[in-house]
């Protein structure tokens, strides 16, 4: 008797685990995003009769969504504000989509949040301060959208980020000093927007710091000496900007640059043991990639 009954609770633990299902708030979040981005054009759709784990792109453990990744998928319309429900989400990819509208402000209530890319998407409007409170993110990459508006000096709050890509957008005004309390970052993109001002010598602090592209703004000043510090850097480009003197890159450390662009008018400069040999003078531009 025991032997059946044993056999028979194995048999019920196992149909529940088979046919458990997400919170009634989480599918809708999903049913939301799935009808505001036009899920019926997706190149891999979804089919709403089978459960959710078995979406294309999502991914469910212990019966909460973890991870939605749409990358390249023909998502067209803006992102629901009900994407702020899936609070257990820890990758978020819509890049190289189709996506319109204002960047969602609840985006920022995830807070398990690790991974967020929403790069090559038409997305618009500002970051919201409220993105600091993502203290788990471990990447945000949103670059070439029609995002503007100043960067949030909260992005500094986000201690475990090591890439933060936000090039080929509209962002203006300053880089805020505090990115340079990011000392886990390895990339940092602002190529290609509207800053301006001084270059913070805070930065110089990022000595974790890889790709540093800061390439096509309208910064000016002169390069600050603590990026003597960058002693990681592989990729470094901070040309088409209006820097007084470039004086600050004879100390660089760094032995050996794959890339490596300013803007050469000063040729009088003796770099510090740099091996230029392997190193590529090229203007920074993004490639669509697949993932």
């Amino acid at each position: 008797m025991k032997k059946i009954y044993f056999l028979s609770f194995s048999l019920f633990l196992l149909t529940t685990v088979c046919f458990a299902e997400i919170s009634k708030k989480e599918k809708k979040a999903l049913m939301d995003l799935y009808t505001s981005t036009n899920g019926q054009h997706w190149v891999k759709k979804w089919d709403l009769k089978k459960p959710v784990a078995q979406w294309y792109g999502v991914k469910v453990v212990d019966d909460k969504v973890v991870e939605i990744n749409l990358f390249h998928n023909n998502l067209m319309g803006p992102i629901s504000p009900e994407i702020g429900n899936l609070e257990h989400l820890e990758v978020l990819n819509l890049a190289f989509n189709a996506l319109t509208g204002n960047f969602p402000q609840e985006i920022a209530n995830l807070n398990n949040l690790k991974v967020l890319k929403l790069e090559m998407n038409r997305l618009k409007g500002e970051l919201p301060a409220e993105i600091g409170n993502l203290y788990k993110l471990e990447e945000l990459s949103a670059f070439n959208n029609f995002l503007t508006g100043k960067i949030p000096a909260t992005v500094g709050n986000l201690k475990d980020l090591k890439i933060l890509n936000l090039s080929s957008n509209d962002f203006y005004g300053d880089i805020p000093s505090s990115l340079g309390q990011l000392t886990q970052l390895e990339t940092l993109g602002l190529f290609e927007n509207k800053l301006e001002g001084a270059i913070p010598s805070d930065m110089g602090n990022l000595q974790n710091l890889k790709e540093l592209v800061l390439a096509n703004n309208n910064l000016n000043g002169e390069i600050p000496t603590e990026f003597s510090q960058l002693a990681s850097l592989e990729i470094f480009q901070i040309q088409n900007n209006n820097f007084s003197s470039f004086k600050a890159l004879e100390f660089l450390e760094t032995k050996e640059y794959l890339v490596f662009d300013y803007d050469r008018e000063d040729r009088k400069l003796e770099f510090k043991d740099i091996n230029f040999s392997k190193t590529k003078m090229a203007d920074t531009k993004f490639e669509d990639i697949e993932e």
